[in-house]
Order: C-alpha cells, then structure tokens, then sequence
C-alpha cells in the first residue's frame, strides 16, 4: 500500500511538472489558467452587475475667496438592484449628487461613468435621449404642470421615445392603473390631494420603463400616511429589480433601504449595507411565446372540379321483386 501511495504521488508530481513546462511556453508561468478563467468571469459578472460608478467627483461654485465645493473627491459604485438611501445635513450635497447622476448637471471634475460608459465622452443630445430612457425622476415638490391633466403629465416622458400620442396615452395610463389612479386620469393636479399627486409623479417617473429612478425626498410634503403608502409603492418597484436612488432626512425610512449613505461636507461619511449583494433583487426577464401560425386551408382546383363532374355518375341497381 505504502509502494502504491509513493508511485501516485509521484505521478502527480510529474503531472504537475508537465502542466508546468506547457504553461511557460504559453506564457502562463507562474499561474492556473482555469483559475484564472474563473477570476476573470467573476470579474466580468461583477462589472455588467455594476451600473454607476464615480471616481474623484467633484463639484465647485465660484473661484478664488467665494469657491466652495458641494462635492469634494467623492467616490461611489453602484450596482443594479440597489435601493440607496442618501442622508445628510442640508448643504452637504446630496441634490447635487442626483443631479449629476441624473444628467442635469456636470461635474467639475472627476469621472462619471453609467452602464460602462464615460458621461464626458457622451454629447449632449444623446445625453437627454439616456435621461429620457433609462433615468426617471421623483421630485418633493412634484412638478407637475397644473394646465395639463394627469395622463399627460405622466405621459411627458414618452415625447421624446418616438412613440405615437395614442401609445403614449395607453402607456401612462396603464401606470396609473398601477397606483390605483385611472379614475382621475383627467383631473387636473390641483384636484389631486399631495398624495395622490406623489404617486402621480412616480408613475410618471416609470412610465418610460427605466433602469435608475432618483428621488429627491420624495416624502417631505406628506403626511405619515401618505409617506407610508408612496415608499411601499416605491418598495414595490425596487422588487421588480430596479435600481433607486433616494434622498430623504427621515431615518425611519431607512428599513426600505439595502444600502445607507450618510454624507458630510460633500464626501461620504458612513456606507453601511444592510443586504448583501447576492441578495439584490434582479430584473424580471419575460419570454413572448410566438403565436403558431394556423395551418394555410388547402385550394382545390377548378379543372380537378369539372373532370368530377364529367364523370358519368352509375346508376344504382334496383331490386325489384318479381
């Protein structure tokens, strides 16, 4: 037994010496490429799962004795599925942040990169169609236009897909369906309680079906139970796999969050992850099944028709009895 233990040890030695010569012409001493296959598809999982990034971002008002900086070196990544709740004293930059990240302003300096692309390299107009697409928007103060009714507010989104006026009707009014406002779709807001006009407002800002939503204290103008009903449908939307990004001064709604950041002089404070990133909810993949399509009838011909009918027909026998 003890001779048998000895020759595969061996054997294994001499592998592993092999393995190691066919590496070093390959130019891979030193290492296992099946490791490092698997090191590099994990890093490849990890950079598709990530969504923004920010490196050394920075955000500076005025020059010389008045400069200040709203955002001072401030690094962040973020990954898809996230719920980020952003808290702060007033001034410390948190609206500046969500609106850079949300396209409306630019950086001073630093990196700003989504889905894998460098913002600095995108142009303007390509800028708005990614705003328009994959970035919705929830305000405190709702921002809605008082001269139009609720289904075209939400559907203001859609003016800048392409889509027809009908398809853009029938959209936003499927999304307030969904908040249980399709009865007053042709309200005016002010008709509207504050609400009522925040779930409006959300539904306007998932109406284009987007990746990221942003919401800048979207419970500071409500009530306990207004703010209870709007961060369940908030909740509910980051379940389908959404990533939201919010901003907001009360800790009791930090239960909703998997990620809590506390932001001071425009750098991050404290980061602290109440979920772990296995455990981020995924967007929801739906398979169409395609219609089979129903068997062609079969055509018969006229000329077949006609040599049937020229056929003489025989004439049956008749028994009769004699």
């Amino acid at each position: 037994m003890l001779e048998f233990f000895k020759r595969w040890k061996c054997g294994r030695v001499v592998e592993g010496a092999r393995l190691e010569s066919v590496w070093a012409r390959k130019g891979l001493a030193g290492s296992n490429p099946v490791a490092s296959a698997k090191q590099k598809h994990t890093e490849k999982h990890v950079s598709e799962n990530i969504i923004i990034e920010l490196q050394g971002l920075t955000k500076r008002y005025g020059y010389g004795d008045t400069e200040s900086f709203a955002l001072k070196d401030f690094d962040l990544t973020i990954k898809r599925g996230e719920f980020i709740m952003i808290m702060g004293p007033s001034g410390c930059g948190k609206t500046t942040l969500l609106n850079i990240i949300g396209l409306l302003d630019r950086a001073s300096r630093g990196k700003y990169i989504l889905n894998g692309e460098n913002v600095a390299n995108i142009s303007a107009r390509r800028q708005a169609k990614l705003r328009a697409k994959k970035i919705g928007f929830v305000f405190q103060n709702f921002n809605l236009i008082e001269d139009l009714p609720v289904i075209e507010n939400v559907a203001l989104p859609l003016v800048y897909t392409g889509y027809s006026k009908t398809a853009q009707l029938k959209s936003a009014s499927n999304a307030l369906k969904r908040f249980h406002l399709n009865e007053r779709e042709y309200y005016l807001p002010y008709q509207l309680s504050g609400g009522q006009q925040q779930r409006v407002a959300i539904a306007r800002a998932i109406v284009g079906d987007p990746e990221i939503i942003l919401a800048d204290e979207p419970t500071g103008n409500l009530d306990s139970r207004a703010s209870h009903i709007v961060m369940e449908e908030l909740k509910a939307i980051h379940e389908e796999g959404n990533t939201i990004i919010m901003v907001t001064h009360n800790p009791a709604l930090t239960v909703y969050a998997t990620r809590v950041i506390n932001m001071l002089d425009g750098q991050i404070d404290t980061d602290v992850k109440t979920v772990a990133d296995a455990n981020l909810p995924q967007p929801i993949s739906v398979k169409i099944k395609k219609k089979k399509k129903a068997p062609e009838p079969e055509f018969v011909s006229i000329s077949d028709n006609k040599e049937d009918e020229e056929k003489p027909k025989k004439r049956k026998k008749s028994r009769r009895k004699h």
